[in-house]
């Protein structure tokens, strides 16, 4: 078992070497590495993370077969099934770090601050669950005095909404607390830059 200092260090040390272009992972044998993990895996890392097509955790991080369990949805926002998801690896394959990771533009983001700023309606109801999971981040935002501005409500919107998944994961299940209290599970926020290519990690460490 990875401990959770020494997970945030590899993946760390992935991006370093993504954003250097010197990527190793891609080096690998694939075939290999994939009969490797026919009989079961021991990801190292769980990563909830925005579906944007930009944002590949295992790219963005390095990281090959079997060495991220990867949870993807709109907005890296925290629903019953992404905790599901969450639980389930860490108690499986005792995985000890957890990393949400929100990105520079999200979309997701940027749907919420126009509609609080009335510039837009989100018609279809499937797509109003995520923004109405966003929505409170940046509406606490607007509450503080944050500039109306939507360029500042979008960079601010990404780690306030980032901060807010972590915090649930920390405590809305009563299983990742008993991890985090007991076994060294630890939830981190980390944000994507679309321009650098690097990530910030900036809550919880």
């Amino acid at each position: 078992m990875i401990s959770a200092d020494d997970a945030l260090a590899l993946l760390r040390e992935g991006n370093r070497r993504f954003v250097a272009s010197q990527s190793k992972a891609a080096s690998l044998s694939v075939h290999e590495r994939r009969a490797a993990l026919v009989a079961g895996q021991e990801p190292f890392a769980i990563v909830l993370g925005c579906s944007d097509s930009r944002v590949p955790a295992e790219l963005v991080f390095d990281q090959g077969f079997g060495d991220l369990f990867v949870i993807r949805v709109a907005g890296n926002i925290v629903a019953p099934s992404q905790v599901g998801s969450v639980e389930f690896a860490a108690s499986r394959f005792a995985t000890r770090l957890v990393v949400v990771m929100g990105h520079s533009q999200c979309g997701a983001v940027t749907a919420t601050v126009e509609e609080l700023l009335a510039r837009t309606t989100t018609q279809s109801r499937n797509l109003r669950a995520i923004v109405d999971r966003v929505r409170p981040s940046v509406q606490a935002l607007l509450d503080g005095g944050c500039a109306r501005d939507a360029d500042v409500l979008i960079r601010e919107g990404v780690r306030a909404n980032v901060r807010v998944s972590t915090n649930h994961l920390r405590h809305g299940s009563e299983l990742l607390e008993q991890l985090i209290r007991e076994e060294g599970l630890r939830v981190v926020g980390a944000e994507y830059s679309l321009d650098t290519g690097v990530v910030d990690f900036f809550d919880g460490v």
